[in-house]
């Protein structure tokens, strides 16, 4: 009889049991031993004990043994059955001393369960036997050796080149090369290979929970759909995969929806009941809840099974950071290191910690010293990168504020963000009783990759204008590739009204309250900036989308679709409104006092204003009257198709018609798409620029990023020398796009017929000087025009500029006779 050489990895609850198939002929009798295939499915399903009755009956009839005994030691730990697994691992030693997987994994079980001895003595044995065992052959010592490589100190990649990659090509079916794999690629932040190689294993081997969990713990930072997804599948396979189960309580609490993360910890400690992650994440549970003794229970919990184990503190401090209580996540991560100093997963997590918090000496450094023993962990390789970029930016600095800039955009634009955050400062604090112990730090960046680096310290994010930690502001340059037009003025003034908020309530507040406040402080400072009902919305508040308020923070993390994370900004913003209008302002902020003082949230809602069932009653019947003021999205849908085919067809007077006809319905529609746009275009096409100015007015009355109207605007008014139009509209455009070369030219054009009005206004001159240089830097296609104006401007107040300026208009324009002109008469004595 041959070698039915069946993998673990081909069983699953899922997997059909063709998996037990070979290529042997002989017919299985009725009494037949179990098979490993029949021991991983059991396993697998969750049906922990079967499985390892399974093993003890297949040892009696001594088949594969090694297999089975491994399959038993997995099996007991899973349940948390440590007092049992002494004896099974000295029997698994005794048979089988020169096996490394069998090592490998004893070492890892010795580690787990805090005996520190047992698994120092077991890794000396480990590499003695890599050194001494000669090169590995089949897929499952490729993985074993890889395996035992990372624990001595093997650099990862090479692991992943060596051992991981061969394995899977020796054997496509052997699951344990893809969870080793994907496990590594996510220690090392690396979430995209992560996730390849949990996909690339669940394809060939089949619905396996293991391999499901890494893929959900792969998009944990990205689509929360996928992980949702994934655990789903995980959990029908096997409802007891605690992994599984632990995951989605960690979603569960960053969606804030804790009652369901409770019940998520329940069902996995009902399989473990003294596994370490459950306990670290009902720690974090009772800290969220205010509640200092259950927490220092349950972190004890989590330690009673190896109180030298690093990764609990590391674990509750990486959630509270989630939450952005930084000082706190930062406490926790010194801990785990007091524990293991050498534990790389806390230091980078303390330095990003420590960056958030404005302590940028240690965390750059501690960033480093990762990058430096680890030089595969993306973070630590993403933030030492960053660092270097960071350290050519500008810093502009005062009392109140420290801001850095890349020095070109510092040039241009850097004054204005600081009048605009001292104006945020000054209404903000006032407003709400704020008192800053330190200042604000403010860093803004032209490349979104370093954004999100600094910000989420991976690359992505891209649906994020800026992020506020607190007392650190960073946010995307309004120049930069982000791929949408935007006011970055607003984006100020929303995350510097976070600055006060998260101080207020020491950064315990539900996320909607937060963003609802910044997004109603915009409207506040100018009713174009925020968000306002639409149609569409209208179609959702009365179509049962809103989400009640106790779950509206929820609504960010588990969006449909872009659109419902706009709408979540949006009803959160109608909750303040709502909550400011019935209860009023000093409500608003005694909430706010009322949250950093250590009160939840639904509690201070109710002392404040009503309780939560009232409340969101109330709440529902004010959004619900909000909508029906808008008119139904269908009709403007239909209306907006008709246009856009006549303008397609350049049928300008129908397309005029029909775009009328829409904004009839519907005056107050802005954003891209709008009718006004359409009606300009038609107006102009139709040779009637009044029409066209006047369109294009409305729309850029109404809101605060068109671009393309505030530019076309600017053209007309260049064109009839109107000044103050030109003012008005070019100021609208640099709040979208300082680093653009037609507003600066505008804004000089501005400033210069100020500077040269009665009186010769000096300030207006300065400020002409200073948009022309702008203008300069962004390389205009006229600069010999520039440097003329440049050059009259400064004439009086410095001869030798305007000389120079004079001297390059005519290098690049040799012919230009107004500059001879000008070069002749400050020739002259």
């Amino acid at each position: 009889m041959g070698r039915c050489d069946v993998r673990p990895a081909r069983a699953s609850a899922v997997a059909s049991l063709a998996l037990v198939a070979c290529t042997l002929a002989f017919t299985t009798p009725a009494t037949a031993a179990p098979t490993l295939a029949d021991g991983w499915k059991q396993y697998l399903a969750g049906q922990y004990d079967e499985s390892i009755a399974t093993a003890r009956e297949a040892i009696r009839e001594s088949t594969r043994e090694l297999e089975w005994r491994l399959l038993i030691l997995r099996a007991l730990f899973i349940q948390g059955q440590t007092a049992k697994l002494p004896g099974e691992i000295e029997a698994l030693e005794s048979r089988y001393p020169h096996s490394l997987r069998a090592l490998v994994l004893i070492h890892d079980l010795h580690r787990r369960t805090g005996n520190a001895a047992r698994a120092k003595e077991t890794l000396t044995k480990v590499q003695t036997l890599a050194a001494t065992g000669g090169r590995p052959v089949d897929a499952p010592d490729l993985v074993a050796s890889g395996q035992a490589a990372l624990l001595l100190g093997g650099e990862p990649r090479a692991v992943l080149s060596e051992y991981f990659e061969p394995a899977v090509k020796k054997d496509p079916s052997w699951r344990e090369a893809y969870l080793a794999a994907g496990t590594l690629a996510l220690d090392k932040h690396d979430a995209a290979l992560g996730a390849e190689w949990f996909r690339r294993g669940a394809k060939r081997v089949g619905p396996d929970p293991d391999l499901l969990h890494g893929l959900a713990r792969a998009h944990l930072d990205g689509d929360r759909k996928e992980v949702i997804r994934a655990l789903d599948a995980a959990l029908q396979i096997n409802p007891r995969h605690v992994p599984s189960l632990l995951l989605r309580a960690e979603h569960e609490i960053d969606s804030e929806n804790y009652v369901a993360a409770k019940r998520a910890l329940e069902r996995a400690l009902a399989v473990d009941g003294n596994r370490p992650e459950a306990w670290a994440y009902h720690a974090v549970l009772a800290h969220l809840g205010n509640d200092g003794k259950g927490e220092a229970r349950a972190h004890d919990r989590a330690l009673q099974r190896n109180a030298f184990n690093p990764e609990v503190d590391h674990l509750v401090g990486r959630k509270l950071s989630d939450k952005y209580r930084f000082t706190e996540g930062a406490a926790y991560q010194r801990r785990a290191l007091k524990l293991d100093d050498g534990y790389l997963p806390a230091k980078i997590q303390l330095a990003q910690d420590l960056l958030r918090l404005g302590e940028d000496r240690e965390g750059w450094a501690l960033a480093e010293d990762v990058h430096k023993h680890d030089g595969y962990d993306v973070g630590a390789f993403n933030l030492v990168n960053l660092k270097a970029h960071l350290g050519k930016f500008e810093t502009r600095k005062n009392t109140e504020f420290v801001l850095r800039m890349d020095p070109r955009e510092a040039q241009v634009f850097a004054d204005d963000v600081m009048a605009l955050l001292r104006e945020a400062k000054t209404t903000l604090d006032k407003k709400y009783g704020f008192h800053a112990t330190r200042p604000a730090q403010v860093e803004i960046f032209p490349e979104q990759s370093d954004f999100a680096v600094r910000t989420f310290g991976m690359p992505g994010g891209a649906g994020f204008l800026g992020v506020c930690f607190g007392n650190l502001i960073t946010a995307n340059s309004p120049a930069g590739n982000v791929g949408t037009t935007f006011n970055w003025k607003a984006v100020l003034w929303h995350e510097y009204t976070h600055v006060i908020t998260l101080g207020l309530s020491h950064n315990r507040m539900p996320r909607w309250l937060s963003e609802g406040i910044s997004v109603f402080e915009e409207l506040q400072r100018d009713p174009t900036w925020g968000q306002h009902m639409t149609p569409r919305y209208r179609q959702m508040v009365l179509g049962g989308e809103l989400k009640p308020v106790g779950q509206l923070s929820g609504a960010f993390l588990n969006p449909k679709s872009g659109e419902h994370v706009m709408f979540a900004y949006y009803q959160s913003a109608l909750v303040v409104e709502f909550l400011v209008g019935r209860y009023g302002p000093a409500a608003l902020t005694a909430i706010l006092n009322d949250l950093g003082a250590g009160t939840g949230i639904n509690q201070a809602l109710a002392s404040r204003t009503a309780p939560l069932p009232e409340f969101e009653k109330g709440f529902e019947a004010f959004a619900r009257k909000r909508a029906e003021t808008v008119p139904d999205a269908r009709k403007l849908v239909a209306a907006a198709d008709e246009a856009r085919r006549l303008l397609e067809d350049g049928e300008w007077r129908k397309a005029k018609d029909a775009l009328e006809r829409s904004i009839a319905l519907y005056p107050e529609q802005k954003g891209e798409g709008n009718a006004y746009l359409g009606l300009a275009t038609a107006h102009r096409k139709l040779g009637d620029k009044a029409a066209e100015r006047a369109t294009l007015v409305k729309l850029a009355e109404s809101t605060s990023d068109a671009m393309a109207a505030s530019l076309r605007l600017m053209e007309l008014a260049d064109e009839s020398g109107d000044m103050t139009a030109l003012a008005k509209y070019s100021e609208r455009a640099f709040a979208v796009n300082p680093m653009s070369a037609a507003v600066q030219r505008a804004l000089g054009r501005v400033h210069e017929a100020r500077a040269g009005g009665p009186g010769g206004d000096r300030v207006a001159a300065d400020r002409a000087v200073a948009n022309y240089r702008n203008l300069l830097r962004l390389e205009p296609t006229d600069p010999a025009d520039v440097n003329y104006r440049l050059a009259k401007l400064l004439k009086v107040k410095d001869p030798r500029a305007a000389r120079r300026h004079i001297l390059d208009a005519l290098a690049e324009a040799p012919r230009f006779r107004p500059a001879h002109k000008l070069l002749l008469e400050m020739s002259r004595p």
